[in-house]
């Protein structure tokens, strides 16, 4: 039995739209955490 080693471009691409997505979450709270204290 031979295994075919296939690469994956679309789990790869699902991986990197996660972290976009995950990186743009944690900067719009880190916006909103630091224009919250601003306006203390």
């Amino acid at each position: 039995m031979e295994k075919k080693n296939q690469p994956q471009p679309s789990l790869k691409g699902t991986f990197i739209s996660v972290m976009a997505v995950g990186i743009f979450i944690v900067l719009m709270w880190v916006s909103i955490y630091l224009l919250y204290i601003a306006r203390l």
